[in-house]
């Protein structure tokens, strides 16, 4: 009875605090207190930064070879302007693409593709720097130009003094019983990706073009529009 007395007399006293004041007598204010220093820890804890990308922007896909360089490559080119392949972003991508039929009478038609994709990343904190978001790709690339359906002869080329890294990989690739030759060069330079893509074939009994031919040719290309997309805007 004395116990009973007691307790009433505790709840009492508690129910007599202001309303602000009950949260003491309940035991709450230390989970509050727990809460605040959470969210002070959480707000002095800085965001995620990478480095900023280097360059800003790609050239026109269809000006990065000089007319010379399409004259060598496409002697006969149906466009020598190339043809722009559309995109959503122009300062992250851009692709073109040129043909050539260069017909030689009895001896038969020497036939060339040539094209290019420029492929640029922004750096972000989610994701990664710039760079490596292309390093990223260019392994990428590299890896489906090796995966080409139906590719022989398959060799892979270290290619130097183009951009960060290259690579060139040359295959054979049989359509329609007549035999292609391909030459696929892949460059980085920062968070930029060239990857050109050239080949060609003799059609109505005309001799097929030298791979050694194509992968030197390629390789001049790539040099030639990293130059483009790394040169400096005015």
């Amino acid at each position: 009875m004395h116990r009973s007395a007691k307790r009433l007399a505790s709840l009492l006293t508690c129910a007599a605090v202001p309303v602000l004041l009950v949260a003491g007598c309940s035991g709450s204010d230390s989970d509050s207190s727990g809460d605040a220093s959470s969210a002070s820890k959480s707000a002095a804890k800085p965001s995620p930064t990478v480095a900023p990308a280097k360059y800003k922007n790609l050239p026109n896909p269809c000006e990065v070879f000089s007319k010379d360089s399409i004259k060598k490559m496409l002697p006969k080119a149906k466009d020598a302007s190339g043809d722009q392949g559309k995109s959503t972003d122009n300062a992250a991508h851009g692709t073109c693409s040129w043909t050539s039929s260069d017909e030689k009478g009895v001896d038969g038609t020497q036939w060339r593709w040539l094209d290019i994709g420029l492929q640029r990343y922004d750096s972000d904190p989610g994701v990664g720097s710039g760079e490596k978001r292309a390093t990223d790709y260019f392994t990428k690339q590299i890896s489906e130009a090796k995966a080409t359906k139906g590719a022989k002869k398959l060799e892979t080329v270290q290619t130097s003094g183009t951009g960060d890294e290259a690579t060139a990989i040359t295959y054979d690739v049989k359509r329609d019983g007549t035999n292609f030759k391909n030459t696929t060069v892949v460059a980085r330079a920062s968070n930029i990706v060239v990857t050109i893509n050239y080949n060609g074939a003799g059609l109505a009994g005309a001799d097929a073009p030298k791979t050694a031919d194509l992968l030197k040719q390629t390789q001049a290309a790539a040099k030639e529009a990293v130059t483009a997309a790394t040169k400096p805007k005015a």
